[in-house]
């Protein structure tokens, strides 16, 4: 859900973030779920049901995709519509803001991995990185008011909000925040849980200490979520794998 149907006046205020700073954390996040490479902008991680394409690496499920996790392209879809994108009519067959990846799983994918229209995408997206920075930047400011909506009491609503605005007053906080929820969510779903344990930016935010610096406090906190999260996984998702790559992403915050 976008920024326009959530109340402005309950979302973060993401608007002193400067123009340099926004392209710089957006730089980053590229830098963190790519290293930068261009065929990496659409693309099927081994271990995932869905592709995952652009900056922050978007996840798009395939029609009948029963993945637990937040799905994230088709909202940057609708992100482009509503700041006037013309998506270019050679990728308007699979490029709609409803519209299920058009590949069911990662075998379909590698066959077309290198057929004209993917490199044409990928082109697209290179094309499109300041609108997905924004898009980015919006979706943090919309997990606000998410966060506090799913608060069990004023306690924990009244920490939520405590605890962002003590992390985005820091040095790097407002990258370590837009960079977290881009990678592991808000933390609203209740399929994003392991045995009722959830590793988004809200359960981050509610482990934290008050006392100390907020952005260590912040980092370890989301180190022992991640950890919990691989402990508590599938044994078939073999997240371990996955886990050292995490810790070290933390520690660019």
């Amino acid at each position: 859900m976008l920024c326009s149907l959530v109340s402005q006046a309950q979302a973060a205020d993401v608007s002193n973030i400067s123009k340099a700073e926004q392209s710089r954390i957006a730089d980053l996040i590229f830098k963190n779920e790519c290293n930068r490479k261009f065929e990496c902008l659409v693309s099927w991680n081994d271990g995932e049901d869905f592709p995952s394409l652009g900056i922050g690496h978007f996840i798009w499920f395939p029609k009948g995709s029963n993945a637990p996790f937040q799905e994230s392209f088709p909202d940057l879809m609708r992100w482009y519509q509503q700041q006037g994108v013309i998506v270019p009519e050679r990728l308007s067959n699979i490029l709609q803001p409803n519209q299920s990846s058009p590949w069911q799983n990662k075998a379909e994918f590698l066959q077309d991995e290198n057929k004209p229209q993917i490199e044409q995408l990928r082109q697209f997206l290179a094309d499109t990185q300041d609108v997905q920075a924004s898009f980015i930047m919006q979706r943090l400011a919309d997990a606000l008011p998410k966060m506090l909506a799913i608060g069990q009491n004023q306690v924990e609503k009244d920490k939520i909000k405590h605890q962002f605005e003590r992390v985005s007053a820091s040095p790097n906080g407002w990258y370590a925040l837009i960079d977290y929820v881009n990678f592991k969510g808000e933390g609203i779903k209740e399929t994003e849980r392991y045995h009722g344990k959830g590793w988004g930016l809200a359960q981050v935010l509610l482990n934290m200490d008050h006392e100390g610096n907020a952005l260590r406090a912040f980092v370890s906190s989301a180190k022992q979520m991640l950890q919990q999260r691989v402990s508590l996984s599938p044994p078939e998702r073999n997240e371990q794998r996955w886990l050292n790559g995490w810790l070290k992403r933390l520690d660019t915050y």
